[in-house]
């Protein structure tokens, strides 16, 4: 048998015998790391301070200049302290004031409003016994007892804020709401009927009341009333009652009650209190006395007062 010559390799040169420790050898070679060799090389470029330090320099800087903000407002607000609680003062001081003149001022109006009714008593009592009860009755300026009707008118159940209907051309509506023509319709034929006196919830009225409307509302004397109305007249009680139901507006009354639902009840009362009017007015006042004769033109006097 023949022998076979040594194969021999032809690849790539044969490994360092310290191949297998590279890491060891790159310690030995390389013994401080790049990052620190960076790390030196932007403190030379930067003049040698870390920027860590230039940072907590200027964090330092805007502290002590937020510090001194603070202070300076804080002083200032001591300084203006004393300023702003002179001028609260004053302003307090002012408003007393003020508050005090305007309670003088109620109070003389109280007074004078007083005066003005004392003397028209007085002058309604020098017209004689008879006309000066009868004036103030029929003024409203007194308070009224005795016998008389009430009739109370409220609106037909289950009626809403609105519609339209064989009414509402007419200013009024077919929902079944009382409307204030309604009313002036019921006073106006309590009046005719022979009544003396008439209130509606607890408003007087006078020669000069005026019912209107405001939407939904009904206004006497500017004054809301809310259903049902409850209508004092004072005046002989069944006479009263039987001419109010034979009258037109007494009629008129029962249609709306028979076609629109309105709820409607009339009935005689023994004794019935009605109020004072709270807005009587004066238009006119003449003197009575010897140097400035009645009618004559010294000292007429056109003016509007309340008298309540």
């Amino acid at each position: 048998m023949s022998q076979q010559p040594p194969v021999r390799s032809t690849g790539s040169p044969p490994a360092r015998p310290d191949a297998s420790m590279s890491l060891l050898t790159n310690v030995m070679e390389h013994s401080l790391d790049d990052g620190y060799a960076q790390a030196a090389a932007r403190r030379a470029e930067g003049g040698g301070m870390p920027r860590t330090l230039r940072a907590k320099l200027g964090l330092a800087a805007g502290l002590v200049l937020a510090a001194a903000v603070v202070t300076l407002g804080a002083a200032e607000a001591q300084i203006s302290a004393p300023v702003l609680a002179k001028e609260r003062e004053e302003l307090i001081d002012r408003v007393e004031a003020q508050t005090k003149k305007a309670d003088a001022v109620e109070r003389d109006v109280e007074a004078l409003r007083s005066d003005v009714e004392e003397r028209q008593r007085k002058a309604l009592n020098t017209q004689g016994e008879e006309q000066g009860a009868t004036v103030p009755l029929l003024a409203g300026a007194t308070e009224v007892q005795g016998p008389g009707v009430k009739l109370v008118v409220d609106d037909a159940k289950g009626t809403d804020q609105g519609g339209d209907g064989p009414r509402e051309s007419s200013g009024f509506s077919d929902t079944g709401r009382v409307r204030d023509r309604d009313m002036q319709r019921v006073v106006n034929g309590l009046w005719e009927s022979g009544a003396e006196a008439i209130a509606i919830n607890g408003q007087r009225l006078t020669a000069l009341s005026a019912i209107r409307a405001a939407g939904d509302a009904i206004l006497v004397d500017n004054r809301p009333l809310v259903p049902p109305y409850t209508v004092l007249a004072v005046g002989d009680g069944s006479r009263l009652r039987t001419a109010f139901q034979g009258s037109a507006d007494g009629q008129y009354l029962q249609v709306l009650k028979e076609d629109f639902g309105i709820r409607t009840s009339i009935s005689d009362e023994e004794s019935v209190r009605l109020p004072a009017a709270t807005s009587l007015i004066v238009r006119t006042a003449e003197p009575t006395t010897a140097d400035a004769p009645q009618g004559s033109g010294q000292g007429a006097a056109e003016s509007e007062k309340g008298t309540s």
